[in-house]
Formats: C-alpha cells, sequence, structure tokens
C-alpha cells in the first residue's frame, strides 16, 4: 500500500471514528450550556456553517444564523425552525464595519451579549488544481480580516460565566506555517510567525500585506508564498496566527470573564466553496467546530485542531 493510500485509509477511518462520536450524548455534568446560551454563526445560511448552526441547535442552544443575504439567510432558519431548533437570523456582512456595529447593536437589545462565536463565512474562488489570485484580496479581506473584526466586535458583548465563551474559527492546514508542501519559504518569517515572543498583530498585518503588494505586483510567484491556493493558503494562515495571538491577549482576563479561542480545519469538504468535489461531509466537517464550542475542558485555548485531534500551527 502506497503512502498516499495509507493516509487515506487513516482519515477515513478518523472518520468514522468521529461520526460515531457525534452519536454519544454529552452527560448532564458535561453539559455547562442551557437554552440561555447563545452561538452566533457566521456565514451560515449554507455549508459548514449551516451545518454548525445545526448541530449546536440540536444540542439545545439558541443559536444566531448571519447571513450577507437577508432572503436566503432567512430561508436557511426556516429549514431549522421548521425541525424545531432554536434559530434567530440576522443579516450581517463581516466585510462591512456598519452591519457589524448594526449587528452589535441588535444583539445588545434582544439578547444582552452571546457566548460563544463561530467564525465560518469565508471564501474561496479556486477549485481543483487552480491557483489564480486574481481575486487575493477579497479572499483576505474575507477570510482574515472579517474574521478578526467579528472577533474585536463580539468580545465586548462576549457574557461573563464560569465556564467561559468560546471563540471558534474556520481554518484550513493549507494555512500551516510549517507544512510540509504549502508552507512560507521565509525561515526567519516562519519563526516570527510561529514564536510567540515576536508574534504581534502588526508582523501578522505586514506579512499580508506584503503578500498582496507582490500579488498586484505580479512577483508574487517568486516571493516564497504557498503554492497551493495561494490566496485562501495565506488568509487561513493569518487566522491562524492571529488565533494564538488573540489566545494570549484573552488570557489576562479574570476568572469567571474566560474567553478560549481556538480553530480547526474542517477538511476537504463536499459543499459549494469545493465545487462539491470534498471527500469529507458537511456533517463530519462540522463537528470539530461545534465540538470546539462546547467543551468542557476549559483549559484548550490558542490551539488548532483537525478531527477532533491537536495539530502543529
Amino acid at each position: 500500500m502506497t503512502g498516499k493510500a495509507k493516509a487515506k485509509e487513516r482519515r477515513e477511518k478518523r472518520l468514522q471514528e468521529v461520526s460515531l462520536l457525534r452519536t454519544i450524548p454529552y452527560s448532564d455534568h458535561q453539559r455547562w450550556w442551557s437554552s440561555d446560551t447563545v452561538a452566533v454563526v457566521t456565514g451560515a445560511n449554507r455549508g459548514i456553517g449551516f451545518e454548525i448552526a445545526r448541530q449546536l441547535a440540536g444540542h439545545g442552544l439558541t443559536v444566531i444564523l448571519t447571513s450577507r443575504d437577508t432572503s436566503v439567510g432567512l430561508e436557511a432558519a426556516k429549514v431549522l425552525q421548521e425541525g424545531g431548533f432554536n434559530v434567530d437570523v440576522h443579516q450581517l456582512d463581516v466585510l462591512e464595519p456598519s452591519s457589524i456595529e448594526e449587528f452589535c447593536e441588535w444583539i445588545r437589545e434582544k439578547y444582552g451579549g452571546i457566548d460563544i462565536l463561530v467564525n465560518n463565512a469565508g471564501v474561496n474562488y479556486n477549485i481543483g488544481s487552480d491557483n489564480s489570485v486574481e481575486f487575493a484580496k477579497d479572499v483576505i479581506a474575507t477570510n482574515y480580516y472579517g474574521t478578526k473584526s467579528m472577533i474585536k466586535a463580539m468580545i465586548p458583548l462576549m457574557r461573563p460565566s464560569s465556564a467561559g465563551a468560546r471563540i471558534v474559527s474556520v481554518s484550513s492546514r493549507l494555512g500551516k506555517l510549517n507544512g510540509r508542501r504549502n508552507r512560507l519559504e521565509n525561515p526567519t518569517l516562519r519563526q516570527q510567525l510561529g514564536d510567540l515572543d515576536t508574534l504581534s498583530e502588526e508582523l501578522i498585518d505586514r506579512t499580508i500585506e506584503t503578500f498582496l503588494k507582490e500579488v498586484e505586483e505580479d512577483t508574487w510567484k517568486s516571493g516564497g508564498w504557498p503554492q497551493t491556493l495561494t490566496d485562501y493558503s495565506m488568509s487561513k494562515l493569518a487566522v491562524n496566527a492571529h488565533t494564538r495571538l488573540m489566545a494570549k491577549i484573552l488570557s489576562d482576563r479574570p476568572e469567571g470573564e474566560k474567553i478560549y479561542i481556538n480553530c480547526f480545519c474542517p477538511g476537504w469538504v463536499k459543499t459549494a466553496m469545493t465545487g462539491w468535489a470534498g471527500n469529507v461531509s458537511a456533517e463530519n466537517g462540522a463537528d470539530t467546530g461545534v465540538w470546539l464550542s462546547l467543551l468542557p475542558d476549559q483549559a484548550i485555548t490558542g490551539k488548532f485542531f483537525a478531527e477532533r485531534r491537536e495539530i502543529s500551527f
């Protein structure tokens, strides 16, 4: 058996394990949440976001499904509401500060705050082996800056609790700093982004801005950037780095006001974003995000997961 075939076999076995784990209900002592627990899921009108919203609502939480398109969001929420789930809906464009501000005000007035934020809203314009960077600016703006804007906006709305509030961001193995095939070629930059002592928001943003400048000048191919789905990979590399940075910043919060932040790779999921070419179901793809949202173990923060297992950044 080839190495590729063995890896596929291991992945399929793990996905079967995850499917089984999903059928096991949380015991009473693990359930820190109730129907009053509010979870926001961005970009939840379809795909992984919709499935995360469905699974969280299935565990008895109140879920706020957000969508850039109001009518599409209402339709998606209606499907879940008709299934008996406690799901609310609101328009949200993570690229528009005014939309985020309006959403925050609505949250304050209707719910007073939230307990869980799942950053799922994202875009990818390449399918299969395509590697155009024509829309790199849009990809970075949505996947990284949109995620960062939501985290900044939601932190003041996260309600104090003994269990701690949760932030979970959808990311990708393609954004790994030290991936074998798809990584930054500059070892100094990798070291700086990988070391919490040198990691900063300025460094992450500067790295992204340098990449976008080279895209604009059409010099990016020789810039040492990831060679597969380059713009998407860079956006998720930034999400991963920002997750680690925010975990460090949020670690100073006092007991009762803790916020735990993690990110995860759902795998190559069979959704519209992959042109339905993925090898993972939306149910399995959403699982790790739901699991991280509901983890009873408060000590886990600043980590990157896939299939409920921690993987290196």
